[in-house]
């Protein structure tokens, strides 16, 4: 078949290499001039089975009554007179609840376990390379409160087949010795050995030119203005390609995975998806000495924040604001995150050189992204990824080729079905 994919991120460049590699004759179209540059381009760069848990948790409302009014808060609501916000919020609150979370806790361990054994596979394959490490992801806790509450999400993630296993602040220094002057503050932790980290964006840029060697055609520069639908079918995607005129391109199946403008592209075909940016930030810091600065991924849960190595480069990323498209640096949240890293890891980087990022993540309420067929019988969605994009993508990817191609996934595809 011919299948367009709309976007180049890694979730779209991850399903157009797994369709290509079905057989397909794959397009994929992208606003911005490379692959790779939203989103995708300076998350955390962690590939995290461990970060399992979601956002909607039994704990979550009280940390963010706890942190209402600060403008640096880890988990940051702007709240607006805008109806999809608070369909948004109001599904949140039910996926709060201790029985939602353990359900959505197994689906997205299934999804990552099966996506971080296709990239390795994938990496085997082709030999890609993309400042990634496999030392782990290694959790530390500097509140008591914090460190007991992961004791239960520990034994729930290792029930469900996810190796974190409890360390002492002593433990963690061994595998971490980095961690040296935060010491004193840490309470303790937990180590998930088999999970790894790296470059997103590199990751995403040389897959595509993998694409393309392999016969993907990719449409840079493509702004994309709506589907044209009649009879229950897709007929054409509708374009405007740098100075072209705007044209419709055809194919015989589509892909949605344009992330947190998935549920723009969708609503005119009576279609409410349940995805809402969340603004997310980034720094990258020259590293200024590499003993003092982590070689092992880590996260930082009280601060909801994730270091990676990549190269000489630290990458520190997290916090969520939700304020719709918004996509304005927020000075204040940056400085936030530069002093957390440097009270840390005091001599680790340049902090003075630290590039500032900030994009959108495509969050569900659940923490579950649709890998999804949809009621238009050529029209697939693998979007609503949230902070795992990363982590989820060539399992993501796999499965929606399996969706397209009308084979019998490995993993089931039911927890991420869009039924709307």
């Amino acid at each position: 078949m011919k299948v367009i994919v709309l976007g180049a991120g890694v979730v779209g460049i991850t399903s157009a290499w797994f369709l290509r590699r079905s057989g397909h004759e794959v397009t994929v179209v992208d606003r911005q001039f490379a692959p790779g540059l939203e989103t995708s381009f300076a998350n955390g760069g962690q590939i995290s089975v461990s970060h399992a848990e979601p956002w909607a948790n039994p704990r979550a409302l009280a940390q963010i009554v706890r942190w209402l009014g600060r403008e640096d808060a880890p988990l940051l609501f702007r709240l607006r007179a805008e109806p999809a916000q608070w369909r948004w919020g109001a599904r949140f609150l039910y996926e709060c609840l201790p029985w939602r979370t353990r359900c959505n806790i197994a689906a997205i361990l299934k999804l990552a376990l099966y996506s971080r054994a296709s990239l390795k596979a994938l990496r085997a394959d082709i030999g890609i390379e993309y400042d990634h490490a496999e030392r782990g992801i290694l959790h530390f806790y500097t509140e008591p409160a914090q460190f007991e509450a992961a004791r239960s999400v520990v034994r729930v993630m290792n029930e469900f087949g996810c190796g974190r296993v409890l360390k002492s602040p002593q433990e963690l220094l061994a595998i971490e010795p980095a961690l040296g002057h935060a010491l004193p503050r840490i309470v303790g932790g937990d180590y998930a050995a088999d999970d790894e980290s790296g470059d997103a964006c590199a990751f995403t840029q040389k897959l595509a030119a993998r694409c393309v060697a392999a016969g993907v055609e990719l449409k840079s520069y493509a702004t994309i203005t709506g589907l044209t639908a009649a009879a229950g079918t897709i007929e054409g995607v509708r374009l405007q390609q740098a100075d072209e005129a705007m044209h419709t391109l055809r194919a015989d199946a589509y892909v949605v995975a344009l992330g947190s403008h998935s549920p723009r592209l969708l609503q005119p075909l009576g279609m409410q998806l349940p995805v809402y940016p969340v603004k997310g930030y980034s720094l990258t810091i020259p590293v200024a000495d590499p003993d003092a600065a982590p070689h092992v991924s880590l996260t930082d849960d009280e601060h909801k924040l994730v270091f990676s190595r990549l190269g000489q480069r630290l990458r520190v990323a997290g916090t969520a604001e939700l304020n719709g498209y918004d996509n304005t640096m927020n000075s204040v949240r940056c400085t936030a995150i530069l002093k957390r890293v440097e009270s840390l890891f005091p001599q680790a980087g340049d902090f003075g050189a630290a590039a500032r990022w900030c994009g959108l993540r495509p969050a569900t309420p659940s923490n579950l992204p649709y890998v999804s067929a949809t009621r238009y019988r050529n029209l697939f969605l693998n979007t609503g990824h949230g902070t795992l994009g990363w982590t989820l993508a060539c399992g993501s990817g796999r499965l929606l080729a399996d969706l397209v191609s009308a084979r019998v996934p490995e993993v089931d595809p039911a927890p991420y079905r869009f039924t709307g």
